[in-house]
């Protein structure tokens, strides 16, 4: 090897990693993909490792041993001072002199718009907003759950169904068809059956993720408790979009807002209009659309970018992710 491509592209989330190597003339070299990367859990480095071994082989494929530019997005990568971090973790690698690491929500934001301009918001498991403009300036929240004032995403959906079905269940609360819907999907006849599969872990804690569609059924069956809920999330969506919007002084102006993430890309028709219908209220020039392109599209476009790449090149790499 010895060749030099342009951009080595990096999504990497809690769950995997795609990786790939971009020519200076927008052609995809190679992709690879890898395991989830989360240094809360495994610490820097080996997280890092799991990116390596996906950059190793998409390096092998491409023929190349490094690149020009290193864009990488990445999850957990929540403050400045954690991408500064992690940009210095990935430049030890060798892979590319110049590094650029953001949260991953950028890639999500740059993959659904043709300039570096607009907002998304993303809700999967969690619930996270980031706004940029051409000038370089951004709008971010922490989103690190509750400490951070964030309300939402799939797993706080989950963990708010559950708390009213079991208020329902033993009269503490209104009464909600979430207190039998949620057990029987797991097969149990009560939430108190449940409630103790869960605690003792019969229930492996990562299943709770399972009972999010469960609570969109309920809302579109009509139960008020479920409603209340996605309507709810609705609000906190459009809150966080207006707010980034605002502080990038682009409310008064016709602007992207890209949804993306499992539970607003599933377009539950409750959520959809009502984030559609907000919007339209509060950020009346804000146009909404949600993104389905993979990640690693925006990652690729942020390091051409920085790489001053022209437009031509963009589409070039946005129509091999969009065919």
């Amino acid at each position: 090897m010895g060749l030099t491509a342009c951009v080595l592209a990096v999504d990497a989330g809690n769950s995997k990693t795609d990786v790939a190597v971009v020519a200076a003339d927008g052609n995809v070299l190679a992709t690879a993909r890898g395991g989830g990367f989360r240094p809360p859990v495994v610490g820097v480095e080996a997280a890092v490792d799991t990116v390596a071994d996906a950059v190793g082989r998409a390096f092998a494929a491409a023929g190349v041993s490094s690149v020009e530019h290193v864009s990488a997005c990445l999850a957990n990568a929540d403050f400045p001072v954690e991408e500064r971090q992690l940009a210095a973790a990935l430049h030890t690698r060798g892979w590319g002199a110049d590094v650029e690491v953001r949260n991953d929500t950028f890639a999500i934001l740059r993959a659904g718009i043709t300039e570096p301009r607009g907002v998304a918001v993303v809700c999967g498991a969690g619930i996270n907003c980031v706004g940029m403009r051409p000038d370089g300036r951004t709008a971010r929240f922490p989103a690190l759950g509750r400490i951070s004032g964030d309300w939402g995403g799939g797993w706080g959906l989950a963990e708010e169904a559950l708390w009213h079905a079991a208020r329902a269940e033993d009269g503490r609360g209104v009464d909600t068809d979430l207190a039998h819907v949620l057990p029987r999907h797991f097969g149990l006849a009560s939430m108190y059956a449940l409630i103790e599969a869960l605690h003792l872990e019969e229930i492996a804690p990562t299943r709770r993720h399972e009972l999010t569609p469960v609570l969109f059924a309920a809302a579109a069956a009509g139960d008020p408790v479920a409603r209340s809920l996605v309507d709810r999330l609705a609000d906190e969506v459009v809150s966080m979009a207006t707010v980034a919007l605002t502080r990038l002084d682009l409310l008064d102006e016709e602007t992207p807002v890209l949804l993306g993430g499992s539970v607003l890309a599933a377009r539950h028709p409750q959520l959809d209009d009502g984030v559609r219908e907000l919007l339209a209220a509060r950020a009346p020039k804000a146009v909404p659309q949600v993104v389905t392109a993979r990640p690693v599209l925006g990652a690729a476009l942020l390091g051409l970018d920085r790489a001053g790449a022209s437009a031509q090149v963009q589409e070039r790499v946005r129509a091999y992710y969009e065919a």
